[in-house]
């Protein structure tokens, strides 16, 4: 048994679980009344009743691989290789940690779906988002430093960075699939980096996101069965801020520079652009910057002739292009990862120059 088997294992329990578990909270969402009504806003494009809660299968399937991840090397430390039972043996050192990560997304999770089930102000959810950050950053240490030697500053940015995750990917669910997709990409590219610098607790923890993303897109993509709803969106913009804070991009004797560490930025570069564009058009029509509309890089190229499903595909392969093109900064020079930024950095320039003028014309 090696490390590439068990990440394997880990993704398909979390994929089974979610699979599993979706349908049955179908059910209860549409049991309590947790669905998403087309006719209450104007921006929605379905055209019937939605149930909620995918969220909640997502987060369940998450917890219950932890859990099992937890019990599986007690339950069967005789079997397990002399070589792995070692690394393993490092998850329970860091078990504070991992209580601390699992309580706060299940406290994300509760958070939107308190939205989802009563819409909460912009304030009172944005001031949740902050307090459950700030809990986690703090009890479970993690830290996304930029090398600034400075614990109240790293904290800051830290705070930042997951609140801007969650509140990109909350933005971004606005067709079906589409965010279970991008979540499904960086996921993906998250874990690869962590089994690169055998970081094997954080590429675990990208495998159970993973597994979670892609078994609820089976019902999430076009026609969508469920929504992922508040609950979901918060959870998985929570479990990808974790994951890209988490890991170390930059090892000294690895890779040869510092940009390494701005990998995460580009591999959710998509929803991050879509939500700073879809701010900036906002404030410029003196409109609410919370308040959905139909704006964001998906509904662009619907405006411009593509069907939904096509529309999405787009903007998936959008962004496994920009995350391929920066993971040589894991092991190039300074001028390798300058003409990497570049090339990322024109691809959504052009993307936009094309949105804009397809849209004017």
């Amino acid at each position: 048994m090696n490390w590439l088997f068990i990440y394997l294992l880990i993704f398909l329990c979390s994929l089974f679980f979610t699979i599993i578990l979706t349908p049955v909270f179908k059910k209860i969402a549409i049991s309590i009344g947790v669905v998403d009504i087309p006719s209450q806003q104007k921006h929605k494009n379905h055209s019937r009743i939605i149930p909620l809660m995918g969220g909640f299968a997502m987060c369940s399937a998450w917890l219950i691989t932890i859990i099992a991840g937890f019990l599986t090397p007690l339950i069967f430390k005789s079997n397990i290789s002399r070589y792995i039972a070692g690394d393993i043996s490092g998850i329970f050192i860091t078990q504070k940690r991992i209580i601390v990560i699992t309580l706060g997304a299940l406290l994300i999770t509760l958070l939107g779906f308190f939205d989802d089930k009563k819409a909460m102000s912009a304030k009172v959810k944005f001031l949740g988002q902050f307090i459950i950050a700030a809990f986690v950053v703090t009890f479970a240490d993690i830290n996304l430093s930029l090398f600034i030697n400075s614990q109240i500053i790293t904290w800051i940015i830290t705070v930042f960075w997951m609140l801007l995750i969650i509140n990109a990917i909350n933005f971004f669910d606005n067709m079906d699939g589409l965010a279970t997709g991008i979540a499904s990409i960086a996921f993906f590219f998250f874990m690869t980096i962590a089994i690169i610098f055998k970081h094997y607790f954080i590429a675990g923890l990208s495998a159970t996101g993973l597994g979670a993303a892609v078994g609820f897109w089976i019902f999430n993509h076009s026609p969508a069965k469920i929504f992922m709803g508040d609950c979901g969106s918060h959870f998985l913009g929570y479990t990808l801020a974790i994951t890209s804070a988490l890991t170390t991009y930059y090892q000294q004797g690895i890779t040869q520079t510092q940009f390494a560490v701005l990998i995460p930025l580009f591999v959710l570069a998509i929803p991050l652009f879509d939500l700073l564009s879809v701010v900036v058009i906002r404030i410029r029509i003196h409109r609410p910057i919370y308040i959905g509309d139909n704006n964001h890089i998906s509904h662009r190229f619907n405006q411009m002739g593509m069907e939904k499903k096509t529309a999405v595909l787009c903007v998936h392969l959008l962004s496994v292009i920009i995350s391929l093109s920066v993971l040589p900064l894991l092991w190039g020079d300074i001028p390798t990862a300058i003409v990497c930024l570049i090339q990322a950095c024109v691809i959504l320039l052009l993307i936009s120059i094309i949105q804009y003028f397809a849209k004017k014309n």
